[in-house]
């Protein structure tokens, strides 16, 4: 287990796995990738609508490119699968390939912290199941990590490829703020992440992107809250007792708690997590202050702003459970003295995730006492591993008292 060689072997061979289980299991867990990104990549190479440039998208616009990507991998396999098939098995192979290139970036440092890094990462890949590789999230997890790797050694290329991240997602601009609280070259990672912002927008606008620049940030607004969101957790139980409903959103496509208050709630969390977030930044930005070493500050204070977006977001999908992933690698690689709890919990919260999406997830959306239950312990898990996080930037060693 200290060389290389096995933890390659066990990474292929749980892509194969979980790529495979994407056919076998209930609830389409691969649903998204034919049913949505598969129509948006041939809209656009087929000169219709454009999301994100000609029309309004609910995800940054470089989520497109992997999309477009998975369609030329697939044209090989058209004839045999058909063309649904053939864009699974192109965008299995897509995800699968950057995270090889994230695994070899991380496999370049040698030493037991990055090989059990590497090992940690196959554990979550494996108890989180089809979910970790068949949505776009899938591609920003090794896009992040080579970001995180690269703050301590090349800052400005970490500072750029998390910024080309928070294009395709929003959640690796956590990583990137946080390095910048964490006060190590805090003003070079923020000038180059601006400035590497500023290109994208100004390519966006040229190609006609217009007011829906930010689209996917307005999109949002209008959300109801979703049934996997932590703040939904009491609405479901009022489920189960038949007092709410859960709904189908066929605008945003997602299912919703339709009950007295959900509204109420849902509008809450928007500055609840502004509030969460600026609390977390200013405690970091404090600690760095005093003298906490970088390395011991960077992962808890990234772990805290991950889990503060997902526990305080009015929406809970599945899929948010592989932005844990990557804080708490960078966590084994830089401080693994005291990552052991974090990354438990971080394991926790994949098996935990799987078990309710897509193995229980009908029975979720009919409010079966059981799913329900499983889903409570899940965003538990989720409120704990914040506050373990948060405890854990407090408790960063300083120089001065």
């Amino acid at each position: 287990m200290s060389r290389p060689w096995p933890v390659w072997a066990a990474f292929l061979i749980v892509h194969a796995i979980v790529a495979a289980a994407g056919w076998l299991l209930p609830s389409q867990p691969m649903g998204d990738v034919v049913l949505v990104y598969q129509p948006w990549a041939q809209a656009a190479l087929g000169g219709d609508a454009i999301v994100g440039i000609t029309e309004s998208w609910v995800y940054p616009q470089l989520a497109l490119p992997p999309m477009l990507a998975a369609h030329a991998i697939a044209v090989p396999f058209v004839p045999l699968l058909g063309g649904p098939g053939a864009y699974l098995v192109g965008w299995a192979l897509l995800v699968t390939a950057c995270d090889a290139l994230g695994l070899t970036l991380l496999l370049r440092g040698r030493g037991p912290r990055r090989l059990a890094a590497a090992w940690f990462w196959v554990a979550a890949l494996l108890l989180l199941g089809p979910i970790a590789m068949y949505r776009i999230d899938a591609i920003t997890v090794p896009l992040a990590l080579a970001g995180g790797l690269w703050l301590a050694s090349h800052p400005r290329l970490g500072a750029a490829a998390l910024a080309v991240g928070a294009w395709v997602k929003i959640w690796p601009g956590a990583l990137l703020v946080a390095a910048i609280a964490a006060g190590r070259r805090g003003r070079e990672l923020a000038v180059t992440a601006a400035a590497v912002t500023a290109a994208i927008a100004a390519t966006l606008l040229a190609l006609g992107a217009g007011e829906r620049l930010f689209g996917f940030v307005t999109a949002q607004t209008d959300r109801g809250l979703q049934i996997e969101a932590v703040a939904a957790t009491p609405f479901l139980w009022a489920a189960v007792a038949g007092d709410a409903k859960i709904e189908y959103s066929f605008d945003i496509l997602t299912f919703q708690i339709d009950a007295d208050g959900a509204a109420a709630v849902a509008a809450v969390t928007t500055p609840a997590m502004v509030i969460a977030v600026a609390g977390i930044l200013i405690l970091g930005a404090l600690r760095a202050r005093r003298g906490a070493a970088w390395t011991h500050l960077l992962p808890p204070l990234a772990l805290a702003l991950v889990a503060a977006l997902i526990v305080t977001n009015r929406v809970g999908s599945p899929q948010f459970t592989t932005w844990l992933i990557v804080p708490a690698m960078l966590w084994i690689v830089f401080d693994h003295t005291r990552a052991h709890t974090t990354t438990a919990l971080v394991l926790l919260v994949c098996a935990l995730t799987f078990c309710i999406y897509p193995l229980t997830y009908d029975g979720l959306l009919a409010a079966h006492p059981v799913p329900v239950l499983l889903l409570t312990v899940r965003n538990a898990m989720l409120v704990v591993t914040l506050v373990v996080a948060v405890h854990a930037v407090l408790r960063t060693a300083t120089t001065r008292r």
